[in-house]
């Protein structure tokens, strides 16, 4: 997803619990309508885990989501130079690793072009797993998550294969299917080197029995063309992402005049149903903002979405101030918490079907509220 202190966390008994969303039987891994007809209770996606309280996509964040109740963990992919795939948020490992501190991978820093746009740092792709092994995790937004940053230094880069291992892992010891929405972070980007990501999650997905209906697995890009491409090779549902500007980078680069506006049209939404199951838009096209910076009326998105077949998982909800709207902020200071709960109330009343947060204990404990167990 892309990227966007000091107050104490106090974890709901309830989100301690593990809270599942209710199932139905189904094909997909999403919650549906209940058998009563009723709408269920929506998903709440570990955005990087829990990503408000750890250091973001470690493992140790991933066990805390799902720990709190989250009903999946989400790891960003991008691929080593031995071609292995790993979970850090971009290719780009600057400021997610100690990298800097390493005096033996100090020549390796290098400017390169993603996506269109000119970026200095250390690079997934030059490293191998093994080298990468021997760096660990760091805060990414220390200024605003200066807690957070007790625990740069303890963990190293995961796998894919760890994050599914931790996942079923987990579900043993908690009783419930801990699912995993994985992400192939410009996967343009990689294919143009040579490391298609594509292949390798198939691939990942088929060796741990994952790549069948009804598989507690999401695949989301905000690309198309490996969207579409996926779609002929996995049984799982696929999710396509969605920016409040810009488009798909894969469009970009061929030429292609479409943004993501345009995919979000009510003829654009039955194009993506063609290949996806949802959409996972920014937050703010489901809900905007006003000129003063307060949440507004809803948009026709989710409505239209669900006309077209399509599910709808915005992101990203974060306590933060810094982050929330500003009717809900709670001072003057970016890094003290702020109503995620009022916000989280707005959009479970314009119709999500789930959403990615940075603290899935208040997502938990918010749905609790909204769609109590019937």
């Amino acid at each position: 997803m892309p990227a966007t202190r000091t107050i104490g966390v106090a974890v709901s008994a309830l989100a301690l619990l593990g809270v599942a969303t209710m199932s139905t039987a189904s094909a997909t891994p999403d919650q549906g309508d209940d058998r009563h007809g009723h709408r269920a209770s929506p998903l709440v996606l570990g955005h990087r885990g829990a990503s408000g309280y750890r250091p973001e996509h470690t493992l140790a964040s991933y066990e805390l989501a799902a720990r709190m109740g989250a009903d999946y963990i989400e790891p960003d992919l991008v691929s080593t130079k031995d071609g292995v795939l790993v979970a850090r948020h971009e290719p780009e490992i600057g400021g997610t690793t100690d990298v800097a501190k390493h005096q033996e991978f100090a020549a390796r820093k290098a400017t390169k072009v993603l996506d269109g746009v000119s970026v200095t740092g250390w690079w997934t792709e030059d490293f191998t797993l093994a080298e990468l092994k021997t760096l660990r995790a760091v805060e990414r937004i220390p200024d605003v998550r200066q807690r957070n940053t007790i625990y740069n230094g303890r963990f190293q880069v995961p796998t894919f294969q760890e994050v599914i291992d931790l996942s079923k892992r987990l579900s043993r010891e908690l009783g419930r299917d801990v699912g995993i929405y994985p992400e192939t972070k410009h996967p343009t980007y990689f294919q143009k080197l040579g490391l298609d990501l594509n292949p390798k999650v198939v691939d990942a997905l088929n060796r741990n029995g994952l790549n069948r209906p009804g598989a507690k697995v999401f695949v989301q890009s905000f690309e198309v063309t490996n969207l579409q491409e996926l779609s002929r090779k996995l049984r799982v549902p696929l999710i396509q992402l969605t920016s409040a500007s810009g488009a798909p980078y894969d469009f970009v680069a061929s030429g292609d005049k479409r943004t993501y506006a345009d995919l979000l049209t009510p003829a654009g939404l039955r194009g993506v149903a063609k290949y996806a199951y949802g959409i996972g838009p920014a937050k703010d096209q489901v809900i905007p903002r006003d000129a003063a910076g307060n949440l507004a009326q809803p948009t026709a998105l989710v409505g239209n979405a669900h006309a077209a077949g399509l599910k709808v998982h915005p992101y990203t909800f974060r306590a933060e101030n810094v982050f929330l709207p500003a009717n809900l902020r709670s001072s003057a200071v970016p890094a003290e918490y702020g109503d995620l709960f009022g916000e989280l109330s707005a959009f479970w009343a314009a119709g999500v079907d789930g959403v990615f947060s940075d603290n899935p204990d208040i997502a938990v404990a918010s749905r609790a509220e909204t769609f109590p167990r019937r």
